[in-house]
Order: structure tokens, then sequence, then C-alpha cells
């Protein structure tokens, strides 16, 4: 079989004039190929997943699906004590997890974060970046240019900044993967959280941007976009019934989602099953039309 790709592929670069590496295609390829036979409880094993806001709602899910299936999870959190409060958590569920505070809009926290991480591991294979702040009532025009900027700077700024913190590290491995939080509001305006959903419009066009600047480096950047979700951030929409209620009737399956619904999704787009996925936003919304 490798024989034969490795013909095929010599001639297709031939020909179509790819100065790609024969051998580095290949490898992509038969990852695939043998990603299938993995067993789903170990095919994160031996990673390293460097997380930010990962202690309490969809982050904490995640870092709990992705420390079941091998990985190491650096946990991360603006707040000392929920860093510790989730880390006793999951490690009483004898997973593998550490953690340090990270506020992302900190230049200072952002590079002792990855730090952490390779003093801790000495490598750094996956980045979920899920921190986000302003989704919460706020008319466009009742927003200050202060809030604004906080917006803007922690959804959109700060993960690009984050990013570019990993990538020398995910390239000296020879690759990696990313996924961004992103949002259904991205695609279609939530009510009354216009600043959140404008920076939630940018960061989808942003995971265009850098997966077509990173899969040379084959490194994959794909994002989630989840709708309401049963978390804290969310909590201004299912606490108030008659918001609620009003909120479900464009969902199709009638409900708020769990933030373990999207934890298999990071756990699918991290790993080789997605290894021909990159570039994509995954809406996990319950039926919310974002798209035909």
């Amino acid at each position: 079989m490798v024989t034969v790709m490795r013909r095929m592929f010599g001639s297709l670069t031939k020909s179509h004039g790819i100065h790609q590496q024969p051998s580095l295609m290949i490898h992509r390829c038969t990852q695939r190929l043998y990603s299938s036979a993995v067993d789903l409880n170990t095919v994160h094993a031996g990673k390293v997943a460097v997380t930010t806001a990962s202690t309490d709602g969809i982050g904490l899910a995640v870092a709990r699906r992705l420390a079941q299936q091998g990985a190491h999870v650096v946990l991360s959190s603006r707040k000392q004590e929920n860093v510790d409060k989730a880390i006793k958590q999951l490690k009483s569920e004898n997973l593998s997890v550490s953690g340090t505070v990270c506020s992302v809009t900190n230049k200072d926290h952002r590079k002792n974060l990855v730090d952490f991480a390779l003093e801790k591991h000495g490598r750094i294979d996956y980045l979920f970046s899920n921190a986000a702040v302003g989704a919460n009532p706020k008319n466009v025009f009742d927003t200050t240019e202060e809030e604004w900027t906080e917006i803007l700077h922690t959804n959109v700024t700060a993960t690009f900044l984050l990013v570019k913190q990993v990538l020398p590290h995910m390239q000296k491995l020879g690759g990696g993967s990313i996924v961004l939080t992103s949002s259904v509001s991205a695609y279609s305006f939530l009510k009354d959280v216009d600043p959140y959903s404008v920076s939630k419009t940018a960061l989808t066009g942003l995971t265009k941007i850098l997966a077509s600047e990173l899969y040379p480096m084959n490194i994959r950047l794909n994002s989630l976009a989840p709708g309401i979700i049963k978390t804290r951030m969310s909590s201004f929409v299912w606490t108030d019934e008659a918001v609620l209620k009003d909120n479900l009737k464009l969902y199709e399956l009638q409900r708020l989602g769990e933030p373990e619904e999207c934890a298999g999704i990071v756990s699918f787009l991290l790993s080789p099953d997605a290894s021909y996925m990159t570039g994509e936003t995954v809406v996990v919304s319950g039926g919310y039309k974002t798209r035909l």
C-alpha cells in the first residue's frame, strides 16, 4: 500500500508542480488510514494539550474528555482557586492534568502558560483556545469603547497571539492541531449580544486565514461553534424562563446543549480522524439555522 502511494504521489508532485515532500504527504495519508484502528480511549495517548478557560463549562468538559482519552492536559483560568478546584476534581478521576493561571489578554500570562506546559511535559501537541468575554445582553450602540476593546481583544486578538505563541513548539514536533471556540452567533447574530457576535464572526474568518498559513507546517486549525450551551456564561439566557422559551423557538431540538456535547467534537477535531479537515467551523447548535 505504502509503495503504491509513494509512486502515486511521486507522479502527482511532478505533474502538478507540487514541491511538498512525497514522504510527508504519505505520512499524512497513512496516519489517517491507520487511525480508525486506534482505541478511542487512547486516541490522544502521549499528547500534551494546552487549554484556556478550561476550569468550567465547555472548557472543563473538553479537558476531561482529552484526558480520558490519554492526553496530558494543561488547564488554565484567570483565578488560581478555579485552577486548583478543577485539577483536584480531574485528578480524583485519575486523569493526567496540571494547570496555571492565565488571563489570555495578559502577554506574560500567555507566555507563562506555554512555558509551564513545556517545563511540565516538554512538548505541545494541541491547543484548545476557549477564553471569551461579552456573551451578555448588550446592544452594539450601548457598548462603551472600553467594552468593545475588551471583547475584541479577548476573543480575537489574544486568541491569535496565543496561536503564535505555541506555533514554534508545534513546528519542532513536525505538526500539531488547534481548535478555537467560535459561536453560532458568528453566522446569525443572536439578539442583544451584538459585540460578542461581531467578535465571533471575526474569529471564524481568522480560522480560515490561519489554517491556510499553518497547513504547510502540518498544523491543522479548526473551530467549534456552539449554540446555547448550559454554562455560567450563557446563564442570562437559561435562568430567565421567558428568554429561554423565546430562544428555544429557533432550535430544532428545543433544548439547551450540555458542555459534554461539545467535548467529543473538539476531541475529534484535534485527533487524526480529522486529518483531512482544516479551516472549518463545526456548528453544534441543536439545529439552530446557520447555513443552507
